[in-house]
């Protein structure tokens, strides 16, 4: 875990000022191929797709957000229990520009259905590439009483207002239970091949 953490409203206010080229004209949404040695590699399909005036709901940060997050792609943590889970995606615009140099914060609980408040357990935040991507490596958060499983997640452009949301699993039993569940909000989730990868297209709203 890195030592220097930076200020948290640098954080959310610098970053490249410009945005990368326009998608092609058919702007795809296959952000994640399933590669096996005997299957033909196939693409999962993230929701929601930019291009029709919907952008990612936003939805509470909770009370168990800590500023100041290491800067890591990674948040698996040595001797921590937990089944891993790649998620990756793009930051869009509404009208399917990838977003460069967006700021993708993500914290969750352990598998056990518990936030680290004192540290940074299951918590970091990065930058996203030239082509609006990012990728979080961690594990499946555990679940609590009167929520389903999902991960926090705040979303920033560059110089723009801040997206607050949350992902949410397909198949989840205490979906419907809890009040806070947006179809929305799920991921496109794959484990074919033993290795569980999840997908997500955040669009947001930039001026």
């Amino acid at each position: 875990m890195p030592n220097t953490r930076l200020n948290r409203r640098t954080l959310l206010k610098i970053g490249p000022a410009t945005l990368v080229s326009f998608l092609s004209a058919t702007c795809s949404r296959s952000l994640l191929t399933k590669n096996t040695t005997h299957q033909t590699a196939q693409a999962l399909s993230p929701t929601p797709a930019c291009g029709h005036d919907a952008t990612t709901p936003s939805q509470t940060a909770g009370p168990f957000y800590t500023p100041d997050s290491p800067e890591r792609q990674s948040l698996l943590e040595p001797g921590l229990p937990g089944t891993p889970v790649v998620i990756t995606g793009q930051v869009l615009s509404s009208q399917c520009v990838p977003v460069a140099g967006a700021l993708v914060d993500c914290w969750h609980t352990n598998n056990q259905g518990e936030y680290d408040n004192r540290g940074y357990t299951f918590r970091g935040h990065q930058f996203t590439d030239t082509d609006g991507r990012y990728r979080i490596e961690t594990i499946v958060p555990g679940i609590y009483p009167g929520r389903t499983r999902h991960f926090h997640i705040k979303v920033q452009a560059p110089n723009q207002p801040i997206l607050t949301t949350q992902l949410y699993f397909p198949g989840e039993p205490a979906n419907q239970g809890d009040f806070l569940f947006n179809p929305a909000l799920l991921m496109a989730v794959d484990d074919s091949d033993g290795r569980k990868k999840a997908a997500f297209n955040f669009v947001l709203e930039t001026t």
